[in-house]
């Protein structure tokens, strides 16, 4: 039982990091160190409850601590615009917003081009709110 464990960690280790280096999400390297703690532990012959405890234990506090840290200093792909700033500001609808079809929205004197992110029409003149923008286009719900 001892080797097949050595076996077992070194590949949890190889595919924890193979699956790592494919998404980059840094949610699978903390289980690639977690194993390689429980396979040193299974080198030197300790208990195989306490490599599991070991493989655990380092997995849950790297994931609950280190993982933060990390996710925002390689924080890559968040594109930061002006436009950012609309989001969650009123507008008003200028040309209909039909459910599946484009309309337009006036928001701080700009005219932007908008879609419902709801199941509701909104005719002109009516006040919306900015939920997120995609692309070029707002997307937008009634304000009730």
């Amino acid at each position: 039982m001892p080797d097949l464990m050595i076996i077992v960690w070194f590949i949890i280790v190889i595919v924890a990091a193979v699956i790592e280096m494919n998404t980059m999400d840094l949610a699978s390297i903390w289980f690639s160190v977690g194993a390689l703690i429980a396979f040193v532990l299974a080198l030197i012959g300790v208990n195989i409850g306490w490599q599991i405890a070991a493989f655990i234990l380092v997995s849950l506090v790297l994931v609950a601590s280190v993982r933060p840290v990390a996710k925002n200093y390689f924080k890559t792909n968040a594109i930061s615009t002006n436009a950012d700033r609309l989001i969650g500001k009123v507008a008003v609808c200028t040309k209909e917003i039909l459910v599946g079809e484009r309309g337009e929205v006036k928001i701080d004197g700009k005219y932007w081009l908008a879609v419902t992110s709801g199941d509701r029409d909104i005719a002109i003149d009516e006040r919306v709110e900015v939920l997120a923008i995609e692309g070029v286009k707002l997307i937008v719900d009634k304000i009730q």
